[in-house]
């Protein structure tokens, strides 16, 4: 039986801004609110979600 590989992609079809979160959250195979609130938690408590979002912004590829 073949191995399926699962890549990660930004999802600019379900996305708010950039397209991470729904990204991470297909890839993860969880929805979105969940992975939309870690994010915005992660903003307000530090700063590191913002920064975190950025990278994930320029490195992460779109789905075609």
């Amino acid at each position: 039986m073949a191995k399926i590989k699962k890549r990660l992609y930004r999802n600019t079809q379900e996305a708010k801004i950039a397209g991470v979160c729904a990204g991470l959250a297909d890839y993860f195979n969880v929805d979105v609110v969940l992975i939309r609130l870690i994010a915005v938690f992660s903003i307000f408590l530090g700063g590191a979600g913002l920064i975190t979002y950025l990278i994930g912004w320029i490195i992460i590829p779109v789905r075609k």
